[in-house]
């Protein structure tokens, strides 16, 4: 009995301590649902949900004249929501079909069938993430949007997620300046330069995890569409870039060389039309790419093209006569213990400053300088700094070179460091520099800073535009720009330049041929040659300028004016003939047009339009449906009422003579008359003579000329 009681006992005591603990449960359930709800669901938001930035479309690089040089494609991908609130049963029903049917003619990939099984069973499941297709084009996106329930917008259950894809239309041309915007990756180039224009703002989408790491973007009235980048409108013309490129390439494979650049500048505004850069794709290979921009960021020294500034420097200075003689004897001197020479014997011992340029002597441009400067070289390096050579021009594209004029202050300055300067060497520029101090010349002695980028739009509207910027107003007197000029074109007529042999225009140029260090080291790599040449063009009234620079030639031929030289010549001679801008006006004041141009019959208020566009005077009522030329007035196009349709419609065939086989045709069939059209252009003769009687169904043959 008492074992019974104890088992009792036991067993209340559980069934009590069972009730506790299930109250104590249902406690923490209210506890949690009503007092904490509001908490518990916002931890499981976090885990479950996140908003996510949307990228906004890159804006578009264009270049001078609107060709596409840089866009951003957008591709996206397409899934639905087939359980969205706003679907309806009633609405699905109605509409299942039509949508497969749709789908699968879009897509291609599956048929109605297959698309209805899938919205069905997602339907069934509620699936609220059905994914369509990867990769879908915009094109096609718009399409997709105008199908059945997808046209209700965020409503209609279809989701989309966007990725852009950066393209190059013109793939290599100017790819260096344009640069890349991949990924990852800082931009480089314009694309990096502009980043913060062209990359937009990003919008925000609250994205919910469905299984894994699947997320799944949900429509969201308060999503935060993102803003597209503004657009940048660059000086670069494709056309003369392509050129360039072209010619570029040829030299480099021909002369089997290194690298090479090339570019083009407008004199008065600094604005860059073409930027090749160039460099072969491995040792023995024979093709070439732009993979670095040696144009604005690859100093070195430039050897003769640097003798303009030298010149300059005397010149302007003290004045000294381009006849002024110089002694270079056999073409080899020394200072101290070093050996200067000239790549070629000069022509006499004793030649003119004119004659030192001319043929590029090393000899003559440093004795010249020596004489001037060698009591005070600070003055030499001063008048060099006064021309910028050692400041860095401030662009806009990352990457610029640092340039280097030797200061007389400097450790590794030597006895023999003025006249070896003079020439070109120990001196370090690029050649965007070099082009920066001809194109001054080139332009009267102002220099203006280059510039890559015209405007930046938005939606189409200016909202920067980039004008020219002056680093100096005056590099030089005008006395010495008259005798720069002299020099150059001396060059190009009777010097060094002369093999460019460009006859129909003048152009003003220096050759540059320069002894340099395998990369950068003399002593361990040995040396290898550099040609260039840099010059401006017509002379008469300088449009452009223009550098080209071949580097390490490997096929016998080094000289500037034979490596660099037809590149420079076959870039400027088709500028040149591909722009209106050479073209001397033949009409300055008096009216060349001596009587009225010939007029087809037709209708006065087309007639009236060309007349107007063609700036030409006429007189004619544009109410009548058609007319005919008064011949008798030959100081405006005159047009005499003619009652063409009058006549067709009482059975009088009219004169034809002069309408256009359009009118013509339009008039006959539309009375019945079959036409037979021969030639092209107006009537000049018709079968069924004018004031004939005739009757529908007759034919006519109109002949044209």
């Amino acid at each position: 009995m008492e074992n019974k009681k104890s088992i009792l006992s036991r067993t209340y005591l559980i069934y009590v301590f069972m009730c506790l603990f299930a109250m104590g449960i249902l406690y923490r359930i209210c506890v949690i649902q009503f007092a904490e709800g509001d908490m518990w669901r916002e931890k499981a938001e976090v885990f479950t949900t996140k908003v996510e930035d949307m990228e906004a479309v890159r804006g578009n690089i264009f270049d001078a004249n609107g060709a596409l040089l840089a866009t951003s494609l957008p591709y996206y991908e397409v899934a639905v929501d087939i359980n969205a609130p706003s679907i309806t049963d009633k609405l699905y029903k109605e509409s299942r079909d039509s949508l497969a049917l749709l789908l699968s003619g879009l897509f291609h990939e599956k048929g109605p069938n297959e698309y209805l099984k899938i919205l069905n069973k997602a339907r069934k499941d509620k699936d609220r993430y059905v994914l369509l297709k990867r990769n879908v084009s915009h094109k096609d996106l718009q399409v997709l949007k105008k199908f059945p329930i997808f046209r209700k917008g965020k409503r209609g259950g279809l989701v989309t997620l966007q990725t852009n894809r950066r393209e190059r239309p013109f793939q290599m041309l100017a790819g260096r300046t344009i640069g890349l915007a991949r990924p990852g990756l800082k931009p480089v180039g314009l694309e990096g330069a502009f980043d913060s224009v062209l990359m937009g703002v990003s919008g925000k989408r609250l994205m919910q995890k469905i299984a894994g790491d699947v997320w799944r973007p949900i429509n969201d009235e308060n999503e935060v569409e993102p803003k597209d980048g503004s657009d940048l409108y660059t000086t670069i013309d494709i056309n003369i870039q392509d050129v360039a490129e072209q010619a570029l390439m040829r030299s480099l494979i021909k002369n089997k060389a290194a690298f090479g650049c090339a570019i083009l500048m407008e004199v008065k505004t600094g604005e860059i039309k073409a930027i090749a850069n160039l460099t072969k794709a491995g040792k023995d290979s024979t093709t070439y790419n732009e993979s670095l921009n040696y144009a604005l960021g690859y100093p070195s020294e430039p050897g003769s093209t640097f003798k303009l500034a030298s010149m300059l420097a005397v010149i302007d200075e003290y004045n000294i006569s381009l006849d002024e003689k110089v002694q270079v004897g056999n073409g080899v001197c020394m200072y101290y213990d070093r050996t200067m020479k000239d790549s070629h014997p000069p022509e006499a011992p004793v030649i003119t400053a004119q004659r030192v340029f001319e043929m590029s002597s090393n000899v003559g441009v440093s004795k010249i300088i020596t004489k001037y400067f060698a009591k005070n070289p600070k003055d030499y390096i001063r008048k060099l700094n006064s021309f910028h050579l050692n400041e860095k021009l401030g662009l806009s594209i990352p990457g610029e070179g640092i340039p280097r004029i030797k200061q007389v202050k400097d450790k590794d300055w030597y006895g023999t460091s003025l006249p070896w300067i003079s020439i070109g060497y120990e001196s370090l520029v690029t050649p965007l520099q070099t082009l920066t101090l001809y194109n001054a010349i080139a332009n009267n002695g102002k220099m203006v800073k280059p510039h890559f980028v015209k405007e930046i739009k938005r939606n189409g509207i200016t909202v920067k535009r980039f004008e020219t910027e002056v680093i100096d107003e005056k590099i030089v007197k005008d006395a010495t720009i008259v005798k720069a000029k002299q020099m150059m074109e001396g060059v190009v007529n009777n010097g060094t330049g002369k093999g460019l042999n460009i006859t129909t225009f003048k152009v003003g140029g220096k050759t540059g041929t320069a002894q340099i260090a395998k990369d950068g080291d003399y002593k361990k790599n040995g040396t290898t040659y550099q040609g260039s040449f840099v010059g401006y063009f017509p002379a008469d009234n300088p449009l452009y300028t223009c550098i080209v620079i071949i580097n390490s030639p490997a096929n016998g031929t080094y000289y500037g004016g034979l490596v660099a030289g037809p590149v420079f010549k076959e870039i400027a001679e088709k500028v040149y003939s591909s722009s209106v801008d050479f073209i001397k006006p033949i009409n300055k004041q008096k009216d060349l047009l001596t009587k009225m141009p010939e007029v087809i019959n037709g209708k006065p208020s087309e007639i009236a339009g060309v007349a107007k566009t063609l700036g030409l005077p006429s007189s004619m009522d544009e109410s009548i449906a058609y007319t005919s030329r008064n011949r008798k007035d030959t100081t405006r196009i005159s047009m005499a009422p003619a009652n063409i349709e009058g006549q067709l419609k009482r059975g009088i065939m009219p004169n034809l003579y002069g309408m256009s086989a359009k009118d013509a045709l339009y008039l006959l069939e539309n009375n019945g008359i079959y036409v037979r059209l021969l030639g092209f252009g107006s009537v000049k003769k018709q079968s069924i003579e004018a004031g004939q009687k005739f009757s529908k169904g007759n034919k006519i043959i109109l002949t044209l000329s």
